[in-house]
C-alpha cells in the first residue's frame, strides 16, 4: 500500500502517528534549511516538512521536485508551530515530518495553471486537449464528484420505489423520422446499418408489455446534431417508464426524485408540488415553452387593440390570423445603438423583418410608428404595459407562434442587459421548477405538408380530444409534460399510446406514414401491443443538464469527463480520424469527399 491515509484525513488527534501518503506535488517552498511540500490527492492537501540537517539527500530530492510530480512519503504527524496553522484546510493544524520520500513520476511543466482561477483564463480548446490535467483542477474534481453523487441518489431513489435498472441496446435500427442518427455499418450484413440509439423509447415500452412494470436506466444516447453549451452528440439521460400510471403519478414520482437530489447534493429543500403551466400560457406569457420564472418581463397580447388600427402592419397581421405582441423592458430606454442592433439581429434570426420599438424618454414616446397610433390606442398601451419614463417597448407582429418566439428571445436578451446594468437580479440558486403541460399533440409542417408529432408518435392524446384526430388534429392535446428549471428543459415525457388500433391510426391516418413503412419500422411494436400492453408512461431527464445546474455552470462540457467540442471533436484523442482502406473494404463501404 502506498498510503495509510488520504490527504484530508489527518488532524491533531493523529499527532505522533507514523503515516504514509501519496499524491501529486501541489507546491514546493524552499525556506532556507527547510523544504515544505503541499501534497495533493483527490480528497485534499497535506503539508510535508523536510529539514536538510535530518537528511540532506532527502531534502535535495525534494528541492528538485516539480509541481504535479507524483510521490509517496512516510513520516510522523506533528503539530504546526504556533502562527503557521492554516484554518482553510482540514489538515491545517498538522504537517508530516518526512522520513522517507519516493518519487513515482516526475512531471513536465503543465501547459496551463491547474488552480481554478488560472484554468479559467485559458482557452477551452487547450483545456480539452489536456483534459487529464484540466480534470485535476478543484472545480472539475468537484463537478465529477457531484455527478457521481447525483447518479447514486437517483439509483437509490428508484430502487426504493421498486424500479428495476435494465440496460437496453445501444445498436438499434434506423428511425429517420426523428433526430439525425449515427449509422453503424454491419460487416456481417453488407449494405445494412444499425443506428446508435437516440433514446431507449421503444425498448422501454416493450419492457412494459413484458410485464416489468417499473423500469429505469441511466442511459447513454447518441444524436448527430449541432452541438451547443447544453447539447453533446453523446449524452446521458435518466430514462424511466412505469405501467399503470397516469400523469399525476408521474408528477409525484419525479418531484420526489428531484427533491431527493437537491437535498442530498445541495442541502436544499425544494417545495412541492411544482407549479404547472399549460403550453399555450407559457408561450403567451414568456414566448417559450421552457420559461425562466426568476424574473418578470412578461409578454402582452395586443391583437384586440390593433384589430381595427390605422397602423396597417399590425391591423393586417391580426386580420390574417396572426398576433401582435409587446414586451415592456422596464428602465431599458438607455439601450445603446449597438445593443439595439444586436436585439434586432436576434429578432431577424427568428424570421422578423425588423424590431419595432418605442422609447419613453423625457416624457416623450420616441418611435417612427407612434404617429400611426390613436390617442385611445396609446392610452390602452400605457395601461396594459404599465408604460413609464425610461421604458422601452418592443413589438412583434407575425403568426402567433413566431410572434411569441421573437419576443421570447428578446425577453431573455433584455434581462441580460438589465442584469448587466445592475437593475435586475437573477440568482442561479433561485430554483424555479415547473411542469409545462397540455402541449399540442401534432404540429403542421409546411415543408412536408403534413402533420408531425410534437413530442413523438407514441404520445397518447388527452382522452377527451381523441375524437378530434380526424377533424382537427392541431387542436388535439397530448399527454406530454416537460419539467423546466430556470429556462432549461430538464426532462420530458408522456403517457403513451398502448392500444394498437389507436397507435396505427396515429401513424397512418394522422402522420400519413405509409402502411408498409409503419410495418417495417414499428411492426414488431404494434404486434407486441396486441398481446396485452398495459397503460404506461414515462420520462427522460438529461443527467448532464441537471448536474450542470447543480454545479452552477452553463456548459454541460464542464460536467462530462471527456466531452466533444462544438465541432464534434475530441481534442485529446484527436478524433474523429480517417480509417484504412482495409477497414472500409471489410464494411463494404466507399467514402466520397465533399466537393
Amino acid at each position: 500500500m502506498y498510503r495509510t491515509h488520504h490527504c484530508s484525513q489527518l488532524t491533531k488527534a493523529d499527532i505522533g502517528t507514523e503515516v504514509s501518503l501519496a499524491g501529486w506535488v501541489d507546491t514546493v517552498r524552499d525556506q532556507g534549511g527547510i523544504t515544505f511540500i503541499d501534497l495533493r490527492d483527490r480528497e485534499g492537501i497535506t503539508q510535508l516538512r523536510l529539514e536538510r540537517h535530518d537528511d540532506a539527500a532527502l531534502a535535495a530530492v525534494a528541492h528538485h521536485l516539480k509541481p504535479e510530480s507524483v510521490i509517496a512519503v512516510t513520516g510522523k504527524v506533528t503539530a504546526r508551530p504556533d502562527g503557521t496553522q492554516n484554518p482553510k484546510l482540514p489538515t491545517g493544524d498538522i504537517e508530516i515530518s518526512v522520513a522517507k520520500l519516493e518519487i513515482l513520476n516526475i512531471a513536465e511543466t503543465p501547459p496551463f495553471p491547474l488552480d481554478d482561477a488560472g484554468g479559467e483564463r485559458v482557452n477551452e480548446d487547450l483545456r480539452l486537449t489536456y483534459r487529464y490535467l484540466d480534470l485535476r483542477r478543484p472545480k472539475m474534481q468537484k463537478n465529477i464528484r457531484v455527478r457521481h453523487q447525483t447518479a447514486k441518489v437517483i439509483r437509490d431513489y428508484f430502487d426504493e420505489q421498486g424500479f428495476l435498472e435494465i440496460e437496453t441496446p445501444a445498436l438499434f435500427k434506423s428511425t429517420p423520422e426523428g433526430a439525425r442518427e449515427y449509422l453503424v455499418p454491419s460487416r456481417i450484413h453488407p449494405g445494412q446499418f444499425y443506428a446508435l440509439s437516440q433514446s431507449p423509447q421503444q425498448f422501454k415500452q416493450i419492457l412494459m408489455v413484458a410485464g416489468v412494470e417499473k423500469y429505469f436506466q441511466i442511459a447513454r444516447c447518441f444524436r448527430d446534431e449541432d452541438l451547443r453549451a447544453d447539447r453533446q452528440m453523446e449524452f446521458t439521460q435518466v430514462d424511466v417508464e412505469a405501467s399503470f400510471i397516469d400523469r399525476e403519478g408521474i408528477y409525484a414520482l419525479f418531484e420526489g426524485m428531484l427533491k431527493r437530489v437537491w437535498k442530498a447534493v445541495l442541502d436544499v429543500d425544494l417545495p412541492t408540488p411544482f407549479l404547472r403551466m399549460p403550453f399555450v400560457e407559457a408561450m403567451n406569457r414568456f414566448g417559450v415553452d421552457k420559461p425562466d420564472l426568476r424574473f418578470g418581463l412578461e409578454l402582452v397580447d395586443l391583437s384586440d387593440t390593433f384589430r381595427t388600427s390605422s397602423f396597417k402592419v399590425f391591423q393586417a397581421t391580426v386580420a390574417g390570423g396572426g398576433a401582435v405582441k409587446a414586451l415592456n423592458a422596464k428602465s431599458l430606454a438607455d439601450v445603446t445603438q449597438g445593443e439595439l442592433k444586436a436585439l434586432e439581429d436576434a429578432a431577424k434570426s427568428l424570421g422578423a423583418k425588423g424590431l419595432a420599438f418605442i422609447k419613453v424618454e423625457g416624457g416623450e414616446w420616441k418611435s417612427p410608428i407612434v404617429k400611426f397610433f390613436t390617442e385611445a390606442e396609446k392610452a390602452e398601451l400605457t395601461k396594459r404595459l404599465n408604460i413609464e419614463e425610461g421604458d422601452i417597448i418592443f413589438f412583434a407582429a407575425a403568426s402567433w407562434e413566431r410572434a411569441c418566439a421573437i419576443l421570447g428571445r428578446i425577453r431573455l436578451d433584455c434581462a441580460a442587459l438589465l442584469q448587466k446594468r445592475g437593475r435586475l437580479t437573477i440568482r442561479p440558486d433561485d430554483w424555479r421548477f415547473l411542469w409545462v403541460v397540455d402541449f399540442p399533440l401534432m404540429s403542421y409542417d409546411e415543408e412536408q405538408k403534413r402533420f408531425v408529432a410534437t413530442h413523438h408518435p407514441f404520445t397518447s392524446p388527452v382522452p377527451e380530444d381523441i375524437a378530434l384526430l380526424d377533424s382537427d388534429p392541431k387542436a388535439v392535446r397530448g399527454q406530454h409534460y416537460d419539467v423546466v428549471l430556470n429556462g432549461m428543459e430538464l426532462g420530458g415525457g408522456s403517457i403513451r399510446i398502448h392500444q394498437p388500433a389507436l397507435q396505427k391510426k396515429v401513424f397512418e391516418d394522422v402522420l400519413k406514414i405509409p402502411a408498409d413503412v409503419v410495418e417495417s419500422r414499428f411492426g414488431y411494436m404494434l404486434k407486441a401491443f396486441t398481446y396485452g400492453a398495459p397503460p404506461h408512461g414515462g420520462i427522460a431527464f438529461g443527467l448532464d443538464r441537471m448536474v450542470a445546474l447543480l454545479c452552477g455552470t452553463t456548459s454541460i462540457r464542464d460536467v462530462i469527463a471527456f466531452p466533444k467540442t462544438q465541432k464534434g471533436q475530441c481534442l485529446m484523442t484527436q478524433s474523429p480520424t480517417p480509417v484504412t482502406e482495409k477497414q472500409l473494404k471489410e464494411l463494404h463501404i466507399r467514402t466520397v469527399q465533399p466537393e
